[in-house]
């Protein structure tokens, strides 16, 4: 389905403020209320939002929502040594996806020296490489997210439509022993979503502290990943190598 512009506006605005009420968005939109709610019911079907009590909230995992520097501080090590693995997979010249989340800000810390292209939707993975010449840096621009450090929404969805990626490296707010991964809210799972659809490779960069947690919105499924790069505090990847995906452990 596609977005009519009121409703990336009206996604700008949760994105901001996460909750608003009908009567307010009629005010801000300058439409009217029956506009509005139609909007609202269009965009609650497609899961980007959730409506209660004449206010609408973004879709996603409240309980679950951690600032970026709260992230940043959990399991550095492991982090980084499953970035410096993931850097391994990448050659010269290769155009790859970072996603965002602290791993794959280690990777772009990472790969700062190398020759590729680079297409993202993380301000940090930005500030990182915007001065490294022998990277060619993509934006996917979208609606900003403070505590997610990210664009999100509608635009950077239909703009990986364009590309085509030959890897790419994504995070996850939670895996189960299945194969099931999550993330906090619609708008993130969706942007996944796509660039796995366009990508050759297919890589999850995850910690152990995300195993065994179902985050708000499934992503993916096994057969939608090739690699999982995890560190050792994972002790059973039995189940999820029988589903056919690739687990590499970092000691």
């Amino acid at each position: 389905m596609n977005h009519l512009p009121r409703h990336e506006e009206i996604l700008k605005i949760l994105t901001r403020l996460r909750s608003i009420s009908v009567q307010e968005l009629t005010t801000r939109l300058n439409v009217s209320e029956v506009t509005i709610r139609k909007d609202l019911n269009t965009l609650e079907e497609m899961g980007f939002i959730i409506r209660s009590h004449g206010r609408a909230s973004l879709a996603e995992d409240s309980r679950a929502l951690r600032t970026l520097s709260t992230r940043k501080s959990i399991n550095i090590k492991e982090k980084r040594r499953i970035a410096a693995k993931a850097r391994s997979l990448i050659k010269e010249g290769d155009t790859i996806y970072l996603d965002t989340g602290s791993t794959c800000r280690y990777l772009a810390e990472e790969i700062k020296n190398m020759s590729l292209r680079v297409i993202t939707n993380a301000i940090d993975v930005m500030n990182i490489l915007i001065e490294e010449p022998g990277i060619s840096l993509v934006s996917l621009g979208g609606s900003y997210r403070k505590e997610a450090g990210s664009f999100l929404g509608p635009v950077p969805v239909e703009a990986l439509k364009g590309f085509q990626i030959e890897s790419c490296f994504i995070g996850a707010s939670g895996i189960l022993s299945r194969g099931v991964f999550s993330s906090q809210n619609i708008m993130e799972s969706q942007l996944k979503q796509q660039v796995l659809a366009v990508s050759g490779r297919r890589i999850v960069l995850a910690d152990s502290t995300k195993f065994g947690r179902s985050a708000f919105s499934v992503f993916a499924r096994a057969e939608d990943v090739d690699i999982l790069i995890t560190d050792s505090g994972y002790k059973t990847p039995e189940d999820l190598i029988k589903t056919g995906l690739e687990v590499i452990i970092v000691e």
